[in-house]
């Protein structure tokens, strides 16, 4: 019995019973049934989205699915209305009609009831489908948003959109009727013998339904003994009611197994495999090819490499770790400090940072946070601490913070977190690395997420190394084309080191002489200036259809934009200012106004700020720049109120100093220690990049001329360049006075484009320089310019 139940148990019986169900004449009639009724149902559904789809669409779909009080208006309700909107909408438009067919042909074929050869009718019916939705989209684009993204659905919208930037309107008409030649050649019976014949001229079989071949006349039977030897191979029986592709499919009920191939149908097999890996490889050539193609901005760069982890220092500390009797001894007097204020703790426990080390408490019911707050200075006292920072209560733990300073903090090498993990594996655009947490772990952050940053503190706190831990993060991570800096320095000598990377990273006006910018009048050119490419970037990417400059790079880099229309691949470029509050006591506004418009503006476009200072009063940091800056990182400062100045809150004056800091983006403030790189440091890395071959020159930004200079009055029209009259009929034919448009469109030098611009202004063509707005072309047709042109050759 034993036996017996065994054999009953065994897999192979398990396996027959289900498959057994699976074919039972039960299941197949009511899953058939099922598909049918829901074939219906989308049919209603679809039919009804061409009345309703309107008012549906106003809805979100969330909140129609969630919410019992809201109606839609589709005949098959809620679900019909996802359903017709997902299709119709958001896929294949009017070819989604196809679906509840091919759910109908399914229904028919588990119920046995044989409507069409299945298998190749579905394939004929997905690949016209898809078909129909490019060409639909392609006709009709959007369609002014009739039925919600056009007759070709967002498929064939989008797909059309694609094949028209890839190979223009006309390439893409071309491509549609030859695929639309291919399928109706295809799906025609007998159209592969047709073909055939045509392009090899041989005489070849035809490959009738099976039923059909029956009835095959004799030259068809004695033509096919000569070409497979086997006379039988010229017709079956008309039972079978297959054709030659179906017949070899597993999907199909008629399915049966060939002699390795022999005799017509095992012919037939085989070159469909053989047909299907060409294809496949030749689908595959053609990707790889594709890929190939894609533009590679560093490419121009190629043999660069980035500094090696080995030029930092490793920076370790004698003792960097807190001993137990100072864990102990600490809690005993917080503990103590309270008690003698009845004060009554729970729980306690600490978390051992590089700096500062935080105890957390867990106070009894009923013990208000004020009074544990108010006994800041004498915790403060009774541990002889420079000074605590009482969090109250810790965000997300219900408990109070007390951060209390290390006897022995521990330096954190840059060398340490440049080469963490964290830090190696970010995907961030800009990623920046600046220290380490309360908890030891590795502080990477995004600059364009930030997407700008304010520093402030006293002298000697740890300004200037949070600025060289920035601009390494940087350079450890963005290839020069990725990446420029405009870098500010009102002191002279902060950043005077990175002049050596020039050539690499380094974006300065055409006219500047020294990359790093000291002098208040540059200071305020150069922001000038940065406005004017920020507007020029605006509107490339108007020009592109898209939103932000990763989005217009990706497009760029995909070939997808036209450089002789002006496109670009564009870096990002970040500015440093050191010393903010020197340029605002001797340029006030002049410097305010551009930088505000920056800060306001400029995140989409791929320029973010870095504002450095050591006076953070309320007439250096004001209204204006706090508002465009939610990033803040605070070092010590002396007073609460310089606090509050920077981080809208006390704490920054409570700070042990030596890179110990608080940064701020939104409402979440955590405490840092700033990775220490220093100056011999930084020398030995840009001295690495600098040796290596570079651009011929700086990045040049726009060319900006103040409301003091004019150099029309000293152009010398009978010394035109020779390029003048070609530039002019660009200008009026684009009617945009740019210097930067004659750059790229002649391929020659930003100062010669320039030159060209003053003879332009000089000639009448263009209007003077209007700061951040471009030129006004003045002529407005090419037969005046012509005319104007001809007067200027008798000069």
């Amino acid at each position: 019995m034993t036996a017996g139940k065994e054999k009953r148990n065994s897999p192979k019986r398990k396996k027959n019973r289900l498959t057994g169900f699976f074919k039972d004449e039960r299941f197949r009639l009511s899953l058939g049934s099922f598909i049918l009724v829901f074939a219906l149902f989308l049919t209603l559904s679809f039919v009804s989205y061409f009345f309703t789809w309107k008012s549906d669409q106003s809805f979100e779909w969330e909140k129609i699915i969630s919410s019992s009080d809201l109606r839609v208006e589709n005949w098959a309700g809620k679900s019909g209305a996802w359903f017709s909107s997902m299709f119709i909408n958001h896929w294949f438009g009017l070819a989604s009609f196809s679906v509840p067919f091919l759910l109908i042909l399914t229904g028919f074929k588990l119920m046995r009831v044989r409507l069409a050869p299945f298998g190749r009718t579905f394939r004929i019916t997905i690949i016209g489908a898809l078909l129909t939705s490019l060409v639909l989209g392609y006709i009709f684009g959007d369609a002014g948003g009739f039925l919600g993204s056009g007759p070709g659905g967002a498929h064939g919208y989008f797909m059309a959109q694609w094949l028209n930037a890839f190979l223009g309107k006309t390439g893409t008409a071309f491509l549609l009727v030859l695929l639309i030649f291919s399928f109706f050649l295809f799906s025609t019976k007998n159209s592969s013998s047709i073909l055939n014949k045509l392009i090899s001229k041989r005489p070849t079989k035809n490959e009738p339904d099976l039923a059909e071949s029956n009835d095959s006349t004799p030259a068809m039977q004695k033509e096919g003994i000569a070409e497979n030897g086997n006379p039988d191979s010229a017709g079956f029986s008309p039972s079978f009611q297959v054709t030659p592709e179906e017949k070899n499919s597993p999907e199909s009920e008629n399915y049966y197994e060939e002699d390795d191939g022999e005799g017509e149908e095992g012919r037939i097999k085989l070159l469909v495999k053989e047909k299907s890996a060409s294809e496949k490889s030749l689908s595959e050539d053609a990707i790889d090819a594709h890929k190939t193609e894609d533009y590679d901005p560093t490419l121009d760069l190629s043999s660069f490499k980035f500094p090696p982890i080995s030029l930092l220092e490793p920076y370790k500390s004698a003792e960097t770790t807190v001993s137990k009797e100072e864990l102990i001894n600490n809690k005993n007097k917080i503990v103590e400090t309270l008690g003698n204020y009845k004060i009554q703790i729970d729980k306690i426990t600490a978390t051992i940072g590089p700096t500062v080390t935080l105890y957390e408490i867990v106070p009894a019911p009923g013990i208000r946070i004020s009074k544990i707050k108010n006994l800041e200075d004498d915790i403060a006292l009774s541990l002889s601490a420079l000074g605590i920072r009482i969090i109250a209560p810790i965000p997300g733990r219900g408990t109070i913070g007390i951060e209390v300073p290390n006897q022995n903090p521990e330096i954190v090498s840059m060398r340490s977190v440049i080469s963490s993990v964290k830090f190696q594996d970010s995907k961030y655009e800009l990623p920046i690395v600046l220290g380490k947490t309360i908890s030891n772990e590795t502080y990477v952050v995004d600059l364009t997420r930030m997407p700008h940053l304010l520093i402030a503190g006293a002298t000697g706190q740890g300004k200037s190394v949070g600025l060289n831990a920035i601009l390494a993060s940087l350079l450890y991570k963005k290839h020069p084309a990725q990446l420029k800096f405009v870098l500010i320095d009102p002191k002279k000598v902060e950043l005077t080191v990175y002049s050596k990377i020039e050539r690499h990273y380094l974006a300065k006006l055409p006219d500047t002489e020294e990359a790093i910018i000291t002098d208040t009048e540059k200071v305020i050119h150069t922001l000038q200036s940065l406005t004017i490419e920020m507007d020029e970037r605006y509107n490339l990417l108007k020009e592109a259809h898209v939103r932000n400059i990763k989005e217009y790079n990706g497009k760029f880099i995909a070939r997808r934009l036209n450089p002789e229309k002006g496109h670009r691949f564009l870096p990002y470029i970040v500015v440093i200012i050191d010393e903010f509050a020197d340029l605002i006591m001797t340029a006030g506004r002049e410097i305010e106004t551009p930088l505000a418009r920056l800060a306001q503006l400029a995140r989409a476009i791929g320029i973010h700020l870095v504002i450095a200072t050591q006076r953070p009063t309320t007439n250096i940091i004001t209204g204006v720049i706090k508002a465009n800056f939610p990033s803040r990182i605070a070092f010590r400062v002396t007073s609460m109120m310089d606090s509050r100045t920077i981080l809208d809150t006390p704490g920054a004056n409570q700070l042990i100093g030596r890179g110990d800091m608080l940064i701020t983006a939104g409402n979440e403030m955590i405490r840092l220690q700033c990775a220490f790189v220093d100056t011999p440091e930084i020398d030995r890395i840009t001295e690495f990049i600098g040796s290596q071959q570079g651009y011929p020159s700086a990045h040049y930004l726009p060319e900006y001329v103040g409301d003091n200079e004019s150099g029309s009055a000293e152009v010398d029209l009978r010394k035109r360049d020779g390029m003048f009259d070609e530039a002019a009929r660009l200008v009026v034919q684009h009617q945009q006075g740019s210097t930067s448009l004659i750059q790229r469109k002649f391929s020659i030098g930003y100062n010669r484009a320039g030159r060209i611009v003053d003879q332009l202004e000089a000639a009448g063509i263009v209007g003077p320089f209007e700061g951040s707005k471009a030129r006004q072309v003045l002529i407005h047709d090419e037969y005046s310019l012509e005319q104007l042109l001809r007067d200027m050759d008798t000069i």
